[in-house]
């Protein structure tokens, strides 16, 4: 299984790439995995103000349909617009192109306090 460890984790599956005040979200290698093909991914609004736990998203997979929460509070300034052509990204590079949305993150400190890889790693055993 793959985990990143430059990245941070929710307990729902998301990872967290902080850059300045600019997080990119995706989902992990484990989420890809369980949802198997992905063949759509609803993108949030740019613009969007969503607090931690928000639903912003949805990933719809041939086995089921998932929403993408903001794991941090902030204004959403950008989707991964390359993922309504080809929603697969999603599945052979959850960490790289196949990231969901951009959020300007409210608090910094939020980022910090979600779990580092081998916090994750514990979670999905």
């Amino acid at each position: 299984m793959n985990v990143p460890e430059n990245l941070r984790y929710t307990s729902d599956h998301e990872w967290i790439l902080l850059e300045g005040d600019v997080a990119t979200v995706g989902i992990t290698d484990h989420a890809q995995e369980e949802l198997t093909d992905v063949v759509f991914v609803e993108l949030p609004d740019d613009g969007r103000s969503c607090d931690a736990g928000d639903p912003v998203a949805v990933v719809e997979s041939v086995k089921a349909a998932s929403d993408i929460y903001c794991p941090i509070a902030g204004e959403i300034v950008s989707g991964n617009t390359d993922l309504e052509a080809d929603p697969s990204l999603v599945n052979t590079d959850p960490y790289g192109a196949g990231w969901i949305f951009k959020v300007r993150v409210k608090d910094v400190a939020d980022v910090e306090a979600q779990m580092d890889a081998d916090g994750y790693k514990g979670l999905i055993g």
